[in-house]
C-alpha cells in the first residue's frame, strides 16, 4: 500500500509541474502581460491603424523587437499606438514607425526604420514620424471608378 502511495504522489508532483509549465509557456508565447510584459514603451499617432491591434509584431530590419501594448482613437479621428519594445533596442529620434503587412493579405505590424540622429528616444516619448497603412480597397475603388467614359 505504501509504494502504490508514493507512486500515486510522484505522478500527482508531475502533472501539477506540467500544468504550471504549459501555462507559464502559454503566457509567454501569448505575450499576455504580467511575465510578458518586460522592456520599455514609446508612443505613436496614426491617421489610420488599419487593422493593427494589441499584440501585433514591431519589427525593425526584419526581426521582431517588440510588440503593440494597445491602439485607441484619440481625437476622434487619430489612432494612438502604445509600442513596446524590448530594453536593448534603441531608437533613434527621427526614426520612422509605419503600418505594413507581412505578405499580401498577412497580418499587419509597425515597421520601425532607424534615421540618421545618433540621439535615441527616451521611454515614453513619443514617435513623431509615422505613415498610415495603405487601404487596398480604397486603391482598388478610385482606381475602377476613375477609368474614362
Amino acid at each position: 500500500m505504501q509504494a502504490y502511495r508514493r507512486i500515486e504522489m510522484t505522478v500527482g508532483v508531475f502533472v501539477v509541474v506540467g500544468l504550471l509549465a504549459i501555462s507559464w509557456l502559454a503566457i509567454q508565447v501569448g505575450q499576455g502581460g504580467g511575465l510578458g510584459a518586460a522592456g520599455y514603451t514609446l508612443t505613436a499617432n496614426f491617421d489610420d491603424a488599419g487593422g493593427v491591434r494589441k499584440g501585433s509584431d514591431i519589427m525593425m530590419a526584419g526581426v521582431v523587437v517588440g510588440r503593440i501594448d494597445s491602439v485607441k482613437l484619440t481625437d476622434n479621428d487619430h489612432a494612438t499606438m502604445i509600442l513596446r519594445l524590448k530594453e536593448d533596442v534603441k531608437i533613434t529620434v527621427d526614426a520612422f514607425a509605419s503600418v505594413r503587412t507581412k505578405g499580401i493579405i498577412g497580418d499587419r505590424y509597425i515597421r520601425i526604420t532607424q534615421g540618421m540622429e545618433d540621439d535615441n528616444l527616451e521611454p515614453g516619448s513619443e514617435i513623431e514620424e509615422t505613415e498610415s497603412a495603405i487601404n487596398i480597397e480604397d486603391l482598388i475603388s478610385k482606381y475602377i471608378f476613375s477609368g474614362k467614359e
